[in-house]
């Protein structure tokens, strides 16, 4: 066995609000819901992390929608396959996980796979996994040093840092990286182009500030944290106004026509 991935933070304090049961049975699933309430972020930034808004060398790559998978590689060889703390026996049949040894098979013929010896980590996708929003016909194994050269948000400091700002960013124009790589959709288009989808979210890395070498301190934020991914089918109760101020501000859709 080998470690699970390091569980990655949110930057910023979240919180729970309960939502309608009613739309909640209607919409819950589609909307990954398993119970009647959201965790949602808050303006607040959590302690520990001014790293992301205030150091220059932190970057963005694109939070990829699938599942983690850890791979052990000795002398040239795959010797461990894991899903987080599960271990996948490649040769199972009845019960086994086809799908993901079938990502990691296609990441070894795309090169993906370090040779050498050690723990490697990467999201497999595909179309068993997550509705497969990536429009991938076989499963693919993408590893985390590859997204963090190849699924970059290279404008990231060109704009203004902030939640507000990143709010309005994951809400309109936050699209994916890896759908255009992959599809050979032109950077250029990926804004204008309905065809890409957007991204879960983002990955934050800094490997300045970071205590352990070759590992940089990391922190997400998807677009699942706003309540906007959710409010134009689920009222969600106990909402503060300056939700209610950015939703008129931005005139969104929503359904959160009066306050609990």
């Amino acid at each position: 066995m080998i470690d699970d991935f390091t569980k990655l933070e949110c930057p910023f304090v979240r919180k729970t609000y309960e939502v309608d049961k009613k739309d909640w049975k209607e919409h819950g699933s589609k909307l990954e819901l398993r119970e009647p309430n959201v965790y949602l972020v808050t303006p607040e930034l959590a302690e520990g992390y001014s790293w992301v808004l205030e150091h220059k060398d932190t970057t963005a790559i694109e939070k990829l929608h699938g599942t983690n998978v850890g791979v052990v590689v000795e002398k040239n060889r795959l010797v461990h396959i894991q899903n987080r703390t599960t271990a996948i026996d490649m040769y199972q049949i009845n019960g086994g996980k086809s799908h993901l040894v079938e990502g990691i098979l296609q990441a070894v013929g795309k090169g993906y796979i370090e040779t050498d010896s050690g723990v490697q980590y990467g999201e497999c996708l595909g179309p068993k996994l997550n509705c497969n929003i990536y429009n991938l016909p076989m499963h693919l194994w993408y590893p985390f040093t590859v997204a963090r050269k190849q699924l970059l948000y290279k404008s990231f400091h060109n704009h203004e840092k902030g939640f507000w700002q990143w709010s309005e960013w994951f809400r309109v124009a936050l699209k994916s990286i890896f759908y255009c790589r992959y599809h050979k959709i032109p950077i250029s288009d990926m804004f204008t182009n309905p065809e890409v989808p957007f991204a879960e979210g983002i990955v934050f890395t800094n490997p300045t500030i970071s205590e352990v070498p070759n590992k940089p301190r990391m922190a997400k934020l998807r677009r699942n944290m706003y309540p906007w991914y959710y409010w134009d089918k689920i009222k969600i109760i106990g909402l503060e106004d300056f939700w209610y101020d950015y939703a008129e501000k931005n005139k969104i859709v929503k359904k959160i026509d009066y306050i609990y």
